[in-house]
């Protein structure tokens, strides 16, 4: 998917084809322009993971390690998209709880399918930054059955057919996925997003495509 596509407009071709879901008449489309969003309720959100084979929302067994990472991309697309509100956990008396109680809010965004141009993540580990880039050369990362869970997410974004403020427990737009009962949320058809950047907690991946994958260390992040 090149980067000069208008994301309003085409839809990259899947790695793996997968049923795409009836369109919701008398949904229209949306824009929203530069977009800065915190936690619950989020009116943006994307979906960029680096968890290579993990499948749908975190469960119970997974502790989170409090240390929050940034994803950055210069275009997501997604089809199939769902946003709602959910807890994190980290292990009991985790060292990076601070006053948090080792518990963090977060704004849970899952893709069915997504590609992403010019992937970057990096980590602070202090003093040095843990930093992996992918998706570049024309050639986009992509995946299927993204999740993240993030407090912080801004950029271009544009949705098509999008429902706000319905119930997470009824959402199918990304098979397998829901949220709690009476947690609010949102679904699209597809989602786009320019100039993403995220702050995340966790991410999950039932498959990811990392073309030119490289990890170094840093003076800088993402």
């Amino acid at each position: 998917m090149p980067d000069s596509v208008d994301p309003t407009s085409a839809t990259p071709e899947a790695a793996e084809p997968q049923p795409t879901p009836a369109p919701r008449s008398g949904r229209g489309r949306v824009r929203l322009r530069r977009s800065a969003l915190m936690a619950i309720p989020a009116c943006v959100a994307g979906g960029v993971l680096m968890a290579m084979t993990a499948q749908g929302v975190l469960g119970a067994q997974f502790a989170i390690s409090g240390m929050a990472f940034t994803v950055t991309a210069d275009h997501l697309h997604g089809d199939g998209f769902e946003q709602f509100g959910d807890m994190d956990n980290m292990i009991p008396n985790s060292p990076n709880q601070g006053n948090t109680g080792g518990q963090v809010l977060v704004a849970v965004s899952a893709i069915k399918q997504g590609w992403l141009t010019n992937l970057c993540q990096s980590v602070n580990l202090g003093g040095t930054n843990l930093k992996i880039t992918a998706g570049d050369a024309g050639t986009p990362v992509t995946a299927n059955g993204l999740t993240t869970d993030s407090d912080l997410l801004s950029g271009d974004a544009s949705f098509k057919n999008i429902q706000i403020g319905g119930d997470a427990s009824t959402f199918n737009e990304v098979p397998g996925v829901q949220g709690n009962q009476g947690v609010f949320g949102q679904q699209a058809d597809t989602v786009d997003i320019l100039n993403l950047r995220q702050d995340n907690y966790a991410t999950t991946a039932a498959k990811f495509n990392l073309p030119h994958l490289r990890l170094s260390f840093s003076d800088t992040g993402c």
